[in-house]
């Protein structure tokens, strides 16, 4: 999977959002927020192909989790980067 090269993070408020490029961009009527470990992860695996097992590896590498919590927090983050169109 990939995530799609329309989307790009950027700090609003405080806050690190998804925003789509181009001229349908300006359409807020869905942003969504990264907290942490999703803008790293994002950060890490932006403009690449990867699977759920090279996210969890990053996880428990940056935040000293174990294999099984890193891979179920993984397969939560590329889910939700699905239902959001973005991956």
């Amino acid at each position: 999977m990939k995530i799609r090269d329309e989307y790009k993070v950027r700090e609003i408020a405080g806050e690190h959002v998804v925003i789509m490029q181009g001229r349908y961009g300006a359409d807020m009527t869905k942003v969504i927020s990264l907290n942490e470990s999703s803008l790293f992860l994002w950060n890490e695996l932006a403009g690449r192909e990867f699977e759920t097992a090279d996210a969890a590896r990053l996880l428990a590498e940056r935040y000293g989790i174990d294999e099984a919590t890193a891979l179920r927090d993984a397969e939560a983050w590329t889910k939700a980067l699905e239902s959001c169109n973005l991956i």
